[in-house]
């Protein structure tokens, strides 16, 4: 496994720079900007990641949280019990699952509810022959209509939020390296950590894809600026405060290797 410890050891330092670490939450503004702009002009040609179709958008982000929370849980617990085997601090961190499932829930109950109030069913995708008797898109759906309301974008959303929700969980993989872990739960957390790097690797260029193929500008904008509030209020404000399921555990190792 010399080649895992080798790629672990690449992918902390590369977390670790300054730049990659402070600059990669707004760098899903820049993408979703510029991206909509080369829609407009269709200045990007057609490819195979231009069809909804594609192997990663309907085999990993139609069940992006789901990928998210399978390889996030084991890791989360594996990870933050090399700090603390404390019941009430792994519950805790555990809440923070919870916490992002609750939000992720609600943003898109919230963005499906906005969709219905704003649409109306049509006959055709060309929308000129409204059919009143539908007023859900699910009744439109069913009956093999078009709706058409104001659809902010959810993968713009949960591809943000599931990126910026698995960077940072995954920072306590820099203090662990200095951990005296046996060879199991080490080999285990390498290959979790390897797995959710490259998964938020394909929720970044799927964000790419989604940016300057899919939706309108403000769709985009409004559904990456609601995973970056969701980031935002959990990590930078609430799990600061002590009734929170807190922030992910760090730098603990080092400092008590300094300790005399």
């Amino acid at each position: 496994m010399a080649a895992v410890d080798v790629v672990v050891c690449n992918l902390v330092t590369l977390w670790r720079i300054p730049a990659v670490r402070d600059k990669f939450p707004w760098m899903f503004l820049v993408i979703s900007l510029v991206g909509s702009l080369l829609k407009e002009f269709q200045l990007v040609p057609q490819t195979y990641f231009s069809s909804s179709r594609n192997v990663l958008n309907v085999y990993f982000v139609k069940v992006s949280w789901g990928w998210t929370l399978l390889l996030l849980t084991p890791f989360l617990l594996l990870s933050n019990a090399a700090f603390s085997r404390n019941t009430v601090f792994l519950a805790r961190r555990l809440l923070s699952l919870a916490v992002a499932t609750a939000a992720w829930y609600a943003c898109t109950q919230t963005f499906f509810y906005i969709e219905n109030v704003t649409g109306s069913c049509f006959q055709a995708d060309s929308m000129d022959a409204v059919d009143a008797r539908f007023v859900s898109k699910a009744e439109c759906s069913r009956a093999g209509y078009y709706w058409h309301g104001y659809d902010i974008s959810g993968h713009s959303f949960i591809l943000t939020y599931s990126a910026l929700f698995i960077a940072e969980e995954m920072a306590p993989m820099a203090s662990l390296r200095a951990a005296s872990l046996s060879a199991l739960p080490r080999t285990v957390l390498n290959l979790l950590y390897v797995a959710l790097n490259l998964l938020v690797i394909i929720w970044v260029w799927m964000f790419i894809c989604t940016s300057v193929y899919f939706h309108d500008l403000s769709h985009k904008m409004l559904g990456t600026a609601s995973g970056l509030l969701a980031w935002y209020l959990t990590y930078r404000l609430w799990y600061l405060r002590s009734w929170s399921p807190g922030p992910p555990p760090q730098r603990q190792f080092r400092e008590q290797k300094q300790q005399p």
